[in-house]
């Protein structure tokens, strides 16, 4: 899929149906003169239904469509028929959707389940027939209730990627490349700047069957969540991962600093990241020999205080497979945890 078709930032008006009127009908039938009322009930208005589906990863649907209305309810008839419910409308979100009113930028829900259904808008009430309001001193009551009108409203859906690891780095660090190595994805690959322009998934297969989702964000920049760049768009999508693998070149002018630059941008965006588990990643290790790889090991020691990290290179498949047993650990005490 390009890059044009990863949507995941939208805004739909919505409008649940309206509930059809009750009948104001008096029977009437051969040898039964006066039968009294027997309007039914009108019909319920159809509702907005919002539903998981695993197998979409965009709300690309919802680009060229972007109103729906549920339909009406049937009015009510004679002989205490009630009419039918309007049609439901069931629209379809990738998991990890975030459903906000447009207007205060409310969180109303989160679909994270597949197949999981839930009201979004419910449709009004069918009004109630004649055959209701009869009573003792009012048997041929001449009146019903209308239907409730349906409920009507903008809001915004808002996709943030499900993923176990989330590679976060500056553009061209080698994420698009890790993540070609370690998974079947096909990210667009090239030696310049900003090669990502959407958040690419890719399962990493691991020992006896098992794997683990990855993601690769685009490249974050300094200033990101101030809105400099791509990073900051993207962001939100880190939210989800449980492991944030940070992806740092060899050949940077110096690793700690651009660490500090990453994890300062993920501070100001939203300080809850920073309570996922890290790792760093120095890619691109297969241009250190073992003297410079022992001198850098040193000084990470002391600048990184206790934060892991290992050398690694998706190019010459180095250290690929202690790194997905890294992961692997760190995913397996988030879920013991």
């Amino acid at each position: 899929m390009t890059e044009g078709n990863f949507v995941d930032y939208v805004k739909v008006h919505l409008e649940s149906g309206k509930g059809g009127k009750g009948s104001i009908h008096l029977h009437r039938e051969k040898f039964i003169t006066k039968g009294g009322p027997d309007g039914g009930d009108g019909g319920r208005g159809g509702h907005i239904i919002i539903k998981g589906n695993k197998n979409l990863w965009t709300l690309l649907g919802y680009k060229f469509q972007r109103h729906f209305k549920a339909g009406h309810g049937e009015h009510g008839a004679k002989s205490r028929s009630t009419g039918a419910d309007g049609q439901d409308v069931y629209l379809d979100v990738p998991l990890g959707t975030v459903i906000r009113d447009a207007d205060t930028n409310e969180i109303i829900m989160e679909i994270t389940n597949d197949q999981e259904e839930i009201i979004l808008l419910e449709g009004g009430l069918g009004g109630r027939g004649n055959w209701h309001f009869r009573t003792s001193t009012n048997q041929t009551p001449r009146y019903a209730q209308p239907g409730i009108p349906g409920k009507e409203a903008d809001l915004i859906f808002e996709l943030k990627v499900l993923a176990d690891v989330g590679l976060v780095g500056f553009p061209n660090a080698g994420k698009s490349t890790l993540l070609s190595v370690l998974t079947s994805a096909q990210p667009k690959i090239a030696d310049y700047e900003f090669t990502t322009l959407k958040p690419n998934l890719g399962i990493v297969e691991y020992r006896e069957f098992k794997s683990f989702v990855m993601a690769d964000i685009p490249g974050i920049i300094e200033g990101a969540a101030e809105g400099k760049g791509l990073g900051h768009y993207f962001l939100r999508h880190i939210e989800r991962n449980s492991t944030l693998l940070f992806l740092i070149p060899a050949d940077s002018k110096d690793i700690s600093k651009e660490y500090e630059i990453l994890l300062d941008e993920l501070r100001r965006y939203n300080p809850e990241l920073l309570d996922k588990d890290r790792l760093i990643a120095i890619s691109k290790s297969d241009m250190l020999d073992e003297e410079l790889m022992e001198e850098m090991r040193l000084e990470l020691d002391k600048d990184l205080q206790g934060i892991p990290y290992m050398f690694m290179s998706s190019v010459a498949q180095q250290g690929l497979v202690e790194l997905k047993d890294r992961l692997w650990e760190m995913l397996n005490r988030n879920v013991a945890d």
